[in-house]
Protein backbone atom coordinates (compact mmCIF):
# COMPACT_ATOMS: atom_id res chain seq x y z
CA UNK A 1 0.00 0.00 0.00
CA UNK A 2 2.82 2.16 0.86
CA UNK A 3 5.37 1.20 -1.64
CA UNK A 4 5.40 3.48 -4.98
CA UNK A 5 7.36 1.67 -7.82
CA UNK A 6 10.55 3.21 -8.81
CA UNK A 7 9.15 5.29 -11.42
CA UNK A 8 6.53 7.16 -8.72
CA UNK A 9 9.38 8.77 -7.07
CA UNK A 10 10.60 11.84 -8.32
CA UNK A 11 14.08 11.45 -9.01
CA UNK A 12 16.94 14.19 -8.56
CA UNK A 13 20.19 14.51 -10.12
CA UNK A 14 23.03 15.48 -8.57
CA UNK A 15 25.79 18.28 -9.22
CA UNK A 16 28.80 16.73 -11.02
CA UNK A 17 30.13 17.21 -7.69
CA UNK A 18 28.00 14.81 -5.75
CA UNK A 19 28.26 12.59 -3.36
CA UNK A 20 29.36 8.80 -4.39
CA UNK A 21 26.17 7.05 -5.00
CA UNK A 22 25.80 3.60 -3.05
CA UNK A 23 26.27 0.79 -5.30
CA UNK A 24 23.46 -1.23 -6.50
CA UNK A 25 22.99 -4.45 -4.96
CA UNK A 26 24.23 -7.23 -6.41
CA UNK A 27 22.09 -9.35 -8.10
CA UNK A 28 22.74 -13.59 -6.92
CA UNK A 29 24.98 -15.78 -9.02
CA UNK A 30 22.01 -17.70 -10.18
CA UNK A 31 19.85 -14.99 -11.61
CA UNK A 32 17.36 -15.73 -9.49
CA UNK A 33 15.72 -12.83 -7.68
CA UNK A 34 16.20 -13.16 -3.73
CA UNK A 35 13.24 -12.71 -1.31
CA UNK A 36 12.86 -9.33 -0.02
CA UNK A 37 11.35 -8.02 2.92
CA UNK A 38 11.42 -3.90 3.11
CA UNK A 39 14.42 -2.14 4.33
CA UNK A 40 13.87 -1.74 8.11
CA UNK A 41 14.91 2.15 9.47
CA UNK A 42 18.13 0.48 10.81
CA UNK A 43 18.74 -0.12 7.49
CA UNK A 44 18.53 3.38 5.74
CA UNK A 45 20.26 5.11 8.73
CA UNK A 46 23.45 2.75 8.12
CA UNK A 47 23.76 4.42 4.82
CA UNK A 48 26.57 7.10 4.64
CA UNK A 49 25.04 11.42 6.20
CA UNK A 50 21.40 9.80 6.38
CA UNK A 51 21.78 9.96 10.00
CA UNK A 52 23.07 13.43 10.19
CA UNK A 53 20.36 14.92 7.51
CA UNK A 54 17.65 13.32 9.81
CA UNK A 55 18.45 14.42 12.63
CA UNK A 56 19.22 17.71 11.56
CA UNK A 57 16.19 18.39 9.48
CA UNK A 58 14.13 16.77 12.62
CA UNK A 59 16.16 19.30 15.21
CA UNK A 60 15.61 22.66 12.32
CA UNK A 61 11.46 21.70 12.32
CA UNK A 62 11.45 21.25 16.24
CA UNK A 63 9.94 25.18 16.49
CA UNK A 64 7.36 23.84 14.54
CA UNK A 65 5.95 21.82 17.28
CA UNK A 66 7.11 24.80 20.16
CA UNK A 67 5.93 27.90 18.34
CA UNK A 68 2.32 27.10 18.22
CA UNK A 69 2.27 26.31 22.07
CA UNK A 70 4.83 29.08 23.33
CA UNK A 71 2.52 31.80 21.77
CA UNK A 72 -0.41 30.44 23.04
CA UNK A 73 1.06 30.12 26.68
CA UNK A 74 2.64 33.99 25.90
CA UNK A 75 -0.17 35.68 24.78
CA UNK A 76 -2.42 34.13 27.79
CA UNK A 77 0.55 35.95 29.61
CA UNK A 78 0.38 39.21 28.34
CA UNK A 79 -3.56 38.89 29.31
CA UNK A 80 -4.88 37.97 25.77
CA UNK A 81 -8.14 35.58 25.81
CA UNK A 82 -7.76 31.62 24.31
CA UNK A 83 -9.25 32.93 21.18
CA UNK A 84 -7.17 35.56 20.59
CA UNK A 85 -4.28 33.09 21.54
CA UNK A 86 -5.54 31.06 19.35
CA UNK A 87 -5.82 33.13 16.49
CA UNK A 88 -2.31 34.22 16.98
CA UNK A 89 -0.72 30.32 16.98
CA UNK A 90 -3.17 30.01 13.91
CA UNK A 91 -1.14 32.96 11.77
CA UNK A 92 2.05 31.34 12.43
CA UNK A 93 1.04 27.66 10.66
CA UNK A 94 -0.94 30.14 7.84
CA UNK A 95 2.15 31.96 6.48
CA UNK A 96 4.11 28.90 5.72
CA UNK A 97 1.42 28.32 3.26
CA UNK A 98 3.52 30.90 1.16
CA UNK A 99 6.92 30.64 2.74
CA UNK A 100 7.52 26.85 1.98
CA UNK A 101 6.67 26.30 -2.04
CA UNK A 102 8.66 29.27 -2.46
CA UNK A 103 11.55 28.47 -0.82
CA UNK A 104 10.74 24.41 -1.75
CA UNK A 105 11.14 26.49 -5.54
CA UNK A 106 14.37 28.51 -4.72
CA UNK A 107 15.82 25.12 -3.56
CA UNK A 108 14.82 23.58 -6.88
CA UNK A 109 16.45 25.91 -8.63
CA UNK A 110 19.50 27.13 -6.81
CA UNK A 111 20.12 24.28 -4.70
CA UNK A 112 19.57 23.98 -1.16
CA UNK A 113 22.32 25.97 1.25
CA UNK A 114 20.40 28.91 0.22
CA UNK A 115 17.23 28.97 0.77
CA UNK A 116 17.56 26.91 4.41
CA UNK A 117 20.07 30.09 5.53
CA UNK A 118 17.47 32.90 4.23
CA UNK A 119 14.99 31.02 6.04
CA UNK A 120 16.63 29.86 9.11
CA UNK A 121 18.02 33.76 9.37
CA UNK A 122 14.41 35.78 9.25
CA UNK A 123 13.18 32.83 11.74
CA UNK A 124 15.49 34.08 14.62
CA UNK A 125 15.00 37.81 13.89
CA UNK A 126 11.41 37.50 13.73
CA UNK A 127 11.21 34.92 17.05
CA UNK A 128 13.88 36.95 18.99
CA UNK A 129 12.02 40.27 18.56
CA UNK A 130 8.95 38.33 19.50
CA UNK A 131 10.59 37.32 22.58
CA UNK A 132 11.63 40.39 23.64
CA UNK A 133 8.65 42.38 22.98
CA UNK A 134 6.17 40.41 23.98
CA UNK A 135 2.60 39.63 22.28
CA UNK A 136 0.94 43.23 24.10
CA UNK A 137 1.22 44.91 21.07
CA UNK A 138 -0.60 42.54 18.60
CA UNK A 139 -0.22 44.49 15.17
CA UNK A 140 3.21 43.50 15.74
CA UNK A 141 3.01 40.55 17.25
CA UNK A 142 1.12 39.36 14.35
CA UNK A 143 3.83 40.49 11.85
CA UNK A 144 6.39 38.81 13.54
CA UNK A 145 4.72 35.84 13.91
CA UNK A 146 3.75 35.65 9.92
CA UNK A 147 7.25 36.22 9.11
CA UNK A 148 8.52 33.70 11.41
CA UNK A 149 6.11 31.40 9.92
CA UNK A 150 6.89 32.33 6.28
CA UNK A 151 11.11 31.69 6.86
CA UNK A 152 10.61 27.94 7.90
CA UNK A 153 13.21 26.10 6.26
CA UNK A 154 12.08 23.66 3.41
CA UNK A 155 14.28 20.93 5.07
CA UNK A 156 11.49 18.03 4.96
CA UNK A 157 11.35 19.29 1.14
CA UNK A 158 15.43 18.92 1.46
CA UNK A 159 15.09 16.18 3.14
CA UNK A 160 12.91 13.67 0.66
CA UNK A 161 15.22 15.40 -2.05
CA UNK A 162 18.23 14.32 -0.70
CA UNK A 163 16.92 10.53 -0.24
CA UNK A 164 17.23 9.41 -3.72
CA UNK A 165 20.94 10.68 -3.73
CA UNK A 166 22.07 8.79 0.15
CA UNK A 167 19.94 5.67 -0.92
CA UNK A 168 20.91 3.13 -3.17
CA UNK A 169 17.15 2.23 -4.72
CA UNK A 170 13.96 3.39 -4.53
CA UNK A 171 12.81 0.37 -1.83
CA UNK A 172 14.71 1.79 0.74
CA UNK A 173 13.67 5.28 -0.40
CA UNK A 174 10.45 4.19 0.31
CA UNK A 175 11.09 3.31 3.55
CA UNK A 176 12.85 6.43 4.09
CA UNK A 177 9.29 8.22 3.55
CA UNK A 178 7.65 6.46 6.45
CA UNK A 179 10.78 6.98 8.46
CA UNK A 180 10.19 10.65 8.17
CA UNK A 181 6.98 10.64 8.67
CA UNK A 182 7.53 8.76 11.70
CA UNK A 183 9.98 11.31 13.17
CA UNK A 184 7.63 14.05 12.62
CA UNK A 185 5.75 13.18 15.19
CA UNK A 186 8.88 13.82 17.06
CA UNK A 187 8.73 17.72 16.60
CA UNK A 188 4.98 17.62 17.74
CA UNK A 189 5.69 15.13 21.01
CA UNK A 190 9.02 17.36 22.22
CA UNK A 191 8.36 20.65 20.72
CA UNK A 192 5.11 21.15 22.71
CA UNK A 193 6.29 19.52 25.90
CA UNK A 194 9.93 21.31 25.63
CA UNK A 195 8.13 24.87 24.63
CA UNK A 196 5.59 23.76 27.99
CA UNK A 197 8.33 23.10 30.39
CA UNK A 198 10.54 26.34 29.09
CA UNK A 199 7.77 28.28 29.57
CA UNK A 200 6.77 27.28 33.15
CA UNK A 201 10.61 26.96 34.45
CA UNK A 202 11.42 29.93 32.79
CA UNK A 203 8.61 31.81 30.58
CA UNK A 204 7.01 31.91 27.56
CA UNK A 205 9.43 34.12 25.59
CA UNK A 206 11.99 31.59 26.82
CA UNK A 207 10.49 28.81 25.16
CA UNK A 208 10.40 31.48 21.57
CA UNK A 209 14.21 32.10 21.85
CA UNK A 210 14.94 28.95 21.95
CA UNK A 211 12.36 27.75 19.11
CA UNK A 212 14.72 30.13 17.32
CA UNK A 213 17.79 28.67 17.93
CA UNK A 214 16.90 25.15 16.98
CA UNK A 215 15.98 26.12 13.80
CA UNK A 216 19.16 28.05 13.45
CA UNK A 217 21.15 25.13 14.67
CA UNK A 218 19.25 22.09 12.68
CA UNK A 219 19.09 24.30 9.04
CA UNK A 220 23.39 25.30 9.76
CA UNK A 221 24.09 21.41 10.28
CA UNK A 222 21.66 19.93 7.21
CA UNK A 223 22.67 22.66 4.62
CA UNK A 224 25.94 22.51 5.73
CA UNK A 225 26.61 18.41 4.79
CA UNK A 226 27.93 17.74 1.35
CA UNK A 227 25.10 15.78 -0.32
CA UNK A 228 22.91 19.00 0.50
CA UNK A 229 25.52 21.44 -0.83
CA UNK A 230 25.79 20.00 -4.24
CA UNK A 231 22.71 18.25 -4.72
CA UNK A 232 20.68 19.94 -7.74
CA UNK A 233 17.37 19.51 -9.03
CA UNK A 234 16.68 17.47 -11.71
CA UNK A 235 15.89 19.92 -15.21
CA UNK A 236 12.27 21.22 -14.85
CA UNK A 237 9.64 22.52 -17.52
CA UNK A 238 9.46 26.53 -16.95
CA UNK A 239 5.90 25.91 -15.76
CA UNK A 240 4.15 29.50 -14.11
CA UNK A 241 2.12 27.36 -11.73
CA UNK A 242 4.19 24.03 -10.69
CA UNK A 243 3.94 21.62 -8.91
CA UNK A 244 -0.42 22.78 -8.86
CA UNK A 245 -0.50 21.81 -12.78
CA UNK A 246 -0.72 18.39 -12.48
CA UNK A 247 -5.06 17.65 -12.17
CA UNK A 248 -4.78 15.05 -9.56
CA UNK A 249 -2.35 17.19 -6.90
CA UNK A 250 -5.23 19.84 -6.26
CA UNK A 251 -8.01 17.66 -4.45
CA UNK A 252 -5.09 15.45 -2.72
CA UNK A 253 -3.50 18.85 -1.12
CA UNK A 254 -6.84 19.67 -0.21
CA UNK A 255 -7.52 16.48 1.80
CA UNK A 256 -4.12 17.42 3.57
CA UNK A 257 -5.33 20.19 4.72
CA UNK A 258 -8.47 19.02 6.86
CA UNK A 259 -5.71 16.36 8.09
CA UNK A 260 -3.72 18.65 9.27
CA UNK A 261 -6.37 20.96 10.41
CA UNK A 262 -7.10 17.37 13.17
CA UNK A 263 -3.77 18.18 14.36
CA UNK A 264 -4.00 21.85 14.81
CA UNK A 265 -7.49 21.35 16.49
CA UNK A 266 -6.23 19.03 18.70
CA UNK A 267 -3.74 21.21 20.27
CA UNK A 268 -6.54 23.44 21.44
CA UNK A 269 -8.64 20.39 22.41
CA UNK A 270 -5.49 19.54 25.13
CA UNK A 271 -5.63 23.01 26.62
CA UNK A 272 -9.23 23.30 27.08
CA UNK A 273 -9.97 19.76 28.48
CA UNK A 274 -7.06 20.70 30.92
CA UNK A 275 -8.69 23.95 31.41
CA UNK A 276 -11.97 22.42 32.52
CA UNK A 277 -11.08 19.46 34.31
CA UNK A 278 -8.32 21.28 36.20
CA UNK A 279 -5.41 18.93 34.91
CA UNK A 280 -2.61 21.11 33.70
CA UNK A 281 -0.41 18.47 32.44
CA UNK A 282 -3.21 17.35 30.38
CA UNK A 283 -2.24 20.51 27.39
CA UNK A 284 0.98 19.08 26.74
CA UNK A 285 0.20 15.07 27.23
CA UNK A 286 -3.12 14.99 24.78
CA UNK A 287 -0.71 16.06 21.92
CA UNK A 288 2.07 13.87 22.93
CA UNK A 289 0.13 11.05 23.45
CA UNK A 290 -0.98 11.71 20.12
CA UNK A 291 2.01 11.82 18.50
CA UNK A 292 3.88 9.47 20.16
CA UNK A 293 1.22 6.81 19.06
CA UNK A 294 1.74 8.26 15.47
CA UNK A 295 5.05 7.40 15.79
CA UNK A 296 4.29 3.53 17.21
CA UNK A 297 2.06 3.38 13.97
CA UNK A 298 4.96 4.32 11.43
CA UNK A 299 7.39 1.94 12.67
CA UNK A 300 4.27 -1.20 12.74
CA UNK A 301 3.71 0.65 9.74
CA UNK A 302 7.18 0.33 8.26
CA UNK A 303 7.72 -3.69 9.06
CA UNK A 304 3.75 -4.75 7.46
CA UNK A 305 3.58 -2.17 4.35
CA UNK A 306 2.87 -4.43 0.96
CA UNK A 307 5.38 -3.78 -2.05
CA UNK A 308 2.24 -2.28 -3.90
CA UNK A 309 1.84 1.53 -5.21
CA UNK A 310 -0.78 3.57 -2.84
CA UNK A 311 -3.98 3.77 -4.65
CA UNK A 312 -7.27 5.90 -3.79
CA UNK A 313 -8.67 2.82 -2.95
CA UNK A 314 -6.70 3.46 0.18
CA UNK A 315 -6.14 6.19 1.13
CA UNK A 316 -10.01 6.39 0.76
CA UNK A 317 -9.54 3.43 3.75
CA UNK A 318 -7.23 4.72 5.84
CA UNK A 319 -8.97 8.20 6.14
CA UNK A 320 -12.11 6.93 6.78
CA UNK A 321 -10.38 4.20 9.75
CA UNK A 322 -8.43 7.93 10.44
CA UNK A 323 -12.13 9.86 11.07
CA UNK A 324 -13.89 6.92 12.36
CA UNK A 325 -11.50 6.85 15.33
CA UNK A 326 -12.64 10.35 16.44
CA UNK A 327 -15.35 9.62 17.04
CA UNK A 328 -15.39 7.79 21.11
CA UNK A 329 -14.30 11.56 22.12
CA UNK A 330 -17.12 13.48 21.48
CA UNK A 331 -18.32 11.42 24.85
CA UNK A 332 -17.40 13.34 28.13
CA UNK A 333 -14.46 11.36 29.71
CA UNK A 334 -12.25 12.23 32.15
CA UNK A 335 -8.66 13.06 31.82
CA UNK A 336 -6.91 9.06 31.43
CA UNK A 337 -9.64 8.21 29.30
CA UNK A 338 -8.84 11.24 26.83
CA UNK A 339 -5.37 10.24 26.57
CA UNK A 340 -6.05 6.73 25.85
CA UNK A 341 -8.60 7.13 23.33
CA UNK A 342 -6.30 10.09 21.39
CA UNK A 343 -4.18 6.88 20.71
CA UNK A 344 -6.74 5.46 18.26
CA UNK A 345 -6.35 8.36 15.37
CA UNK A 346 -2.83 8.91 16.47
CA UNK A 347 -2.10 5.38 15.62
CA UNK A 348 -2.93 6.39 11.83
CA UNK A 349 -1.85 9.71 11.29
CA UNK A 350 1.59 8.55 10.46
CA UNK A 351 0.62 5.88 7.89
CA UNK A 352 -2.51 8.13 6.57
CA UNK A 353 0.43 10.80 5.55
CA UNK A 354 3.45 8.50 4.66
CA UNK A 355 0.62 7.10 1.45
CA UNK A 356 -0.59 10.45 0.72
CA UNK A 357 3.13 11.38 0.42
CA UNK A 358 4.30 8.98 -2.06
CA UNK A 359 1.02 9.69 -3.69
CA UNK A 360 2.30 14.09 -3.67
CA UNK A 361 6.03 12.17 -4.76
CA UNK A 362 3.85 9.97 -7.68
CA UNK A 363 1.91 13.03 -8.90
CA UNK A 364 4.92 16.07 -8.82
CA UNK A 365 6.10 16.87 -12.46
CA UNK A 366 10.54 15.96 -12.92
CA UNK A 367 12.41 18.73 -10.78
CA UNK A 368 9.54 19.63 -8.46
CA UNK A 369 10.52 17.52 -5.67
CA UNK A 370 11.42 20.08 -2.60
CA UNK A 371 8.69 22.39 -4.21
CA UNK A 372 5.97 19.24 -4.03
CA UNK A 373 7.39 18.28 -0.28
CA UNK A 374 6.42 22.47 0.40
CA UNK A 375 2.80 22.64 -1.09
CA UNK A 376 2.52 19.35 0.83
CA UNK A 377 3.64 20.86 4.07
CA UNK A 378 1.94 24.04 3.56
CA UNK A 379 -1.55 22.25 3.15
CA UNK A 380 -0.77 20.31 6.94
CA UNK A 381 0.10 23.36 8.13
CA UNK A 382 -2.33 25.93 6.93
CA UNK A 383 -4.70 22.72 8.09
CA UNK A 384 -3.31 23.03 11.56
CA UNK A 385 -3.69 26.60 11.89
CA UNK A 386 -7.36 26.80 10.56
CA UNK A 387 -8.03 24.20 13.28
CA UNK A 388 -6.18 25.85 15.43
CA UNK A 389 -7.98 29.23 14.95
CA UNK A 390 -11.39 27.46 14.39
CA UNK A 391 -11.20 25.41 17.70
CA UNK A 392 -10.32 28.87 20.29
CA UNK A 393 -13.90 30.01 19.52
CA UNK A 394 -15.62 26.75 19.65
CA UNK A 395 -13.89 25.84 23.20
CA UNK A 396 -11.86 23.05 22.04
CA UNK A 397 -14.28 20.89 21.26
CA UNK A 398 -13.74 16.90 19.55
CA UNK A 399 -16.31 17.69 17.43
CA UNK A 400 -13.54 19.89 15.36
CA UNK A 401 -10.90 17.35 14.34
CA UNK A 402 -13.87 14.83 13.70
CA UNK A 403 -15.47 16.85 11.14
CA UNK A 404 -12.18 17.59 9.61
CA UNK A 405 -11.10 14.11 9.52
CA UNK A 406 -14.58 13.12 7.89
CA UNK A 407 -13.81 15.98 5.10
CA UNK A 408 -9.92 14.53 4.55
CA UNK A 409 -11.91 10.85 4.31
CA UNK A 410 -14.00 12.43 1.51
CA UNK A 411 -11.54 14.20 -0.36
CA UNK A 412 -9.09 11.33 -0.49
CA UNK A 413 -11.40 9.29 -2.47
CA UNK A 414 -10.70 11.65 -5.57
CA UNK A 415 -9.06 10.10 -8.28
CA UNK A 416 -5.29 10.44 -7.93
CA UNK A 417 -3.38 8.42 -10.42
CA UNK A 418 -0.54 10.29 -11.83
CA UNK A 419 -1.56 12.27 -14.94
CA UNK A 420 1.78 11.78 -16.39
CA UNK A 421 4.17 8.80 -17.10
CA UNK A 422 7.54 9.92 -16.04
CA UNK A 423 10.10 7.23 -17.59
CA UNK A 424 10.89 4.51 -15.76
CA UNK A 425 14.36 4.90 -14.09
Amino acid sequence: MAHAQVRDVPRTTPAPAAAPQPSPPRAPADGTTPPRTPPTFRDVLRHRYCTRLLIASVTGRLSLGMVPIALILAAQADGHSLATASLLAGLYGIAPALGLPLLGRLADLRGLPLPCHLGAALVVITLGTLALSGTSHLVLAAVCVALAGAGCPPLEGGLRSLWNVVLPDAAHVRTAYTLDSSTQEIVYVTGPALAIAVATWLSPAAALALAAAVTLAGSLVFATTRPARTWRAAPRHRERRGVLRTPAMRPLLISLVFLGATAGALDVAGIAVAERQDARWLAGALPAVFSAAGLLGGVLFARFQPTTAPRPRHLLLLGAAFAACWLPLLAPLPAPAVLVLAMLPGALFVPLLTVASLTVASLAPPGTSTEAVGWMTSAIRLGMAGGTALAGPLGGHFAVPLMAAALCALLLGARTAPAHAPAAV
